[in-house]
């Protein structure tokens, strides 16, 4: 009896094998569309259509949504979340062209380079107070809201408690300009008036609140706030884009330093501050880079 040789099986003519839809250039720039609304932080998914359709496409089409990420990848911008909610919320990485630094920011803000601390400071106290516990900034549904007064007056208490440690330890507490950190910052700000005086009244750029209130418009203008009123120097509730961001921040060391201080939120954007705990000083470099693109 002979064996017979099985013989190969082969495809049918009729099958095409298997492959990748070719990216086209339409694709391409729709991808890229995608990534502009992004970076336009005010714009709003459910008041444009086309952003609305891009951000449909994004979550049902995963080549597409893939073609979108590394779109915003190769403009050195880190994308957060693409939701309803928050759009397509984005954040530059430190070497982005699209990142906003403090030393940048100073000048855009008109004030002297020697208040880059204090500037650094009003960021981070804003951030803080927007969220001051873990869990708010977990919950997609909580709205932090802030007023400049209230944030002034949390980082004075903050100035209190870190004078307080300073004598405890011993330091010098003569400010030292050229010297980074909240250690240096705080000598700065509690020395500066709360909110200057003019013949009309009006709070002066170079005061502490001047500067909170610099900035909160300045997010503000960027998506991350909305000012609901003049109360306290100015109110402002936070969006989910703020969010986002500060989720980025909270990691960092300053934003640890500064919640390590203990903060007990209350309704009208005051705070009240507990003993704090040891930790290491913190870099508020110049060309640091700010929270957001």
């Amino acid at each position: 009896m002979t064996e017979q040789t099985p013989e190969p099986v082969r495809e049918s003519a009729g099958t095409p094998a298997p492959h990748t839809p070719a990216v086209t250039p339409a694709d391409a720039a729709d991808a890229a569309r995608l990534v502009s609304f992004g970076l336009q932080p005010r714009l709003q998914p459910a008041r444009d259509a086309e952003y609305g359709e891009l951000l449909r496409r994004y979550r049902e089409d995963p080549p597409f949504a893939r073609l979108a990420d590394a779109v915003a990848t190769g403009l050195g911008l880190i994308v957060l979340e693409v939701s309803d909610r928050a759009g397509m919320a984005v954040t530059a990485d430190e070497d982005s062209v699209f990142a906003v630094r403090m030393g940048d920011y100073a000048r855009r803000a008109a004030t002297d380079s020697a208040d880059r601390f204090l500037h650094g400071l009003a960021h981070l106290a804003l951030a803080a107070m927007a969220f001051p516990r873990p869990e708010d900034l977990a919950d997609d549904g909580y709205i932090g809201r802030v007023t400049v007064n209230g944030v002034d007056a949390f980082v004075r208490h903050a100035c209190r408690k870190l004078e307080e440690r300073a004598e405890e330890q011993g330091d010098n507490t003569d400010p030292v300009s050229d010297a980074p950190g909240l250690e240096a910052a705080w000598r700065v700000w509690a020395r500066r008036s709360s909110t200057g005086a003019t013949k009309d009244a009006r709070r002066l750029a170079g005061s502490t609140t001047g500067i909170v209130g610099k900035a909160a418009a300045f997010l503000t203008e960027s998506g991350f706030l909305q000012r609901t009123g003049d109360e306290a120097g100015g109110t402002y509730r936070t969006t989910a884009r703020y969010q986002l961001q500060v989720r980025d921040l909270a990691g960092g060391a300053a934003m640890s330093e500064l919640l390590g201080l203990g903060i007990v939120p209350v309704s009208d954007g005051t705070a009240t501050l507990l003993p704090p705990d040891e930790g290491d000083d913190l870099d508020l470099v110049a060309d640091a880079g700010l929270p957001f693109s």
